[in-house]
Formats: C-alpha cells, sequence, structure tokens
C-alpha cells in the first residue's frame, strides 16, 4: 500500500509540475475579421481601445503580402506616418508577434499611403499589466534594410470585409486546465490507493 501511495504522489507531483507551465498570453487578431487592411477603412484605433492588452499576448496580422506589410517603429515614425526606419520589418501575410514589455507598441504598414490613412496601431500595454509568459510562437524580423517594399503595385487593399463588433470572448486568456489535471490525478490516486472501493 506504502509502495502506491508512494508512486501516486510522485505522479501527483510529475503531473502537476509539467502542467503547471508558463499560462499563455491572449492572442489577438489585428482588426478582427478584416484583417490588416485598408479595405472597408477599419479603425485600428478603436479596434486596439476595444482590447486589454496584457505582456505576453500575441498580436497576429494577417493580410495579402502583395498589397501591405508590417513595420513596427518608434512613436514619432508612428505619428508621422515614416517608414524609412523601423525597428523591425514583417512581411509574410501571417506574422505573430508576442508583445513581451509593457508600454506603446507602433506598427504601421509601409506602403506608400497606407499609414497615412489609417493602416497603423497602437499596441498599449498598461504600466499595471502583469505578465504573463506566452509560448505562441513570433514571427522573427526580416533582415531587409527600409521599410517600404519593393513592390511597384498600387496597393489598393486585401480582400477583405470591414470589421464586425468584436465578440464579447474576443482576446479572452485560455483557461488553466490545471485544475481537470489535478482532479484526474487524485481520482488515480484515490482509487490506487484503495481509497475508494469498487
Amino acid at each position: 500500500m506504502e509502495k502506491v501511495l508512494a508512486m501516486a504522489t510522485g505522479l501527483v507531483a510529475l503531473l502537476l509540475v509539467a502542467g503547471a507551465g508558463p499560462a499563455e498570453g491572449a492572442v489577438y487578431k489585428v482588426g478582427d475579421s478584416a484583417g490588416w487592411t485598408i479595405m472597408g477603412s477599419p479603425n485600428y484605433t478603436a479596434w486596439a481601445l476595444s482590447k486589454n492588452f496584457h505582456a505576453g499576448d500575441t498580436i497576429v496580422f494577417e493580410y495579402n503580402k502583395s498589397f501591405h506589410d508590417v513595420l513596427e517603429v518608434t512613436k514619432a515614425e508612428y505619428n508621422a506616418c515614416n517608414a524609412s526606419s523601423p525597428i523591425a520589418t514583417y512581411a509574410t501575410g501571417n506574422d505573430s508577434i508576442t508583445i513581451k514589455t509593457k508600454g506603446h507598441h507602433y506598427f504601421l504598414c509601409g506602403f506608400p499611403g497606407h499609414c497615412a490613412i489609417g493602416q497603423k496601431v497602437d499596441i498599449y500595454i498598461p504600466k499595471s499589466s502583469s505578465a504573463a509568459p506566452s509560448t505562441s510562437p513570433a514571427a522573427a524580423p526580416s533582415t531587409s534594410g527600409g521599410g517600404g517594399s519593393s513592390s511597384s503595385g498600387s496597393g489598393t487593399g486585401c480582400i477583405s470585409a470591414p470589421a464586425a463588433a468584436p465578440p464579447p470572448s474576443a482576446g479572452a486568456k485560455p483557461v488553466p486546465q490545471a485544475f481537470a489535471l489535478v482532479l484526474a490525478v487524485f481520482s488515480f490516486v484515490a482509487v490506487a490507493g484503495g481509497l475508494v472501493r469498487h
């Protein structure tokens, strides 16, 4: 009996350590159903204000890479729509960026004219936000210099529908499954230890 309880206790400890890994941050698709575009004139300022961002959250930019890109820039570059010296450039059409620090994080489209008509977003994480490490992969910035694209397209936008109002659960944090794991292990220990009879 003691051997079974020792094994069960070891299993409980192992599973608790394995199940108590880093909490996942929320994942937000920029622009919700519209994505990252100029079609339908999405209001990215209103979109960002409707979210409650925290350190560890991941923002996902989905767009047609023939017409758009994503540049991380400074506040001055953001305000001036200056794409000439970005902090980072993303151009896959499906970029996941984990925000690890508090404060403002500025992004804009580097295609000529897009930022000026509103294709820019300020992701703000309040100083009082608690960090939640994320296990979501972050896209690696490209090493191509400059902020613009070498495409000569007019950048008229993607084929996307305008953004709908975000559902109440948009960006909700996933519920940890540790409770279910602990309950399952406890049940195993109770049965194996003879606490529950069949």
